[in-house]
């Protein structure tokens, strides 16, 4: 494949899609468009993770699992954005227990046995 055919790839955007994107959107591709892909990949970039991920798909197709029907040019649910800093704050927090080793002036503390008052 040429690059003149970049355009014919199943994902038109190919070339710039981080690893983990890859993978959620080549789960919706056939076999064929896989080998596209695969063949492209070979050509150009060679990149033995990606290289990797796609012959596992298509070892996946091959096993029976079928594609998802989903749109491959759509790209990844993104999770909900993360809270940022701490929940925990001094209204949240629970008061500090540290007791003297010694006993308290409440309560004094037990001399050992073999030890006179």
């Amino acid at each position: 494949m040429s690059e003149a055919n970049r355009s014919d790839l199943p994902l038109p955007d190919y070339d710039g899609l981080p690893l983990g994107e890859l993978q959620h959107r080549i789960r919706a591709l056939d076999a064929t468009e896989l080998r596209t892909l695969l063949a492209y990949e070979q050509d150009h970039g060679q990149r033995t993770a990606v290289v990797e991920l796609l012959t596992a798909r298509l070892e996946q197709l091959a096993a029976g699992a079928e594609p998802t029907g989903a749109d491959p040019a759509a790209p990844r649910p993104q999770a909900p954005p993360r809270r940022a800093g701490s929940p925990v704050s001094p209204a949240t927090s629970t008061e500090p227990i540290h007791p003297p080793p010694h006993g308290t002036p409440e309560q004094h503390g037990k001399p050992k046995g073999n030890r006179a008052v």
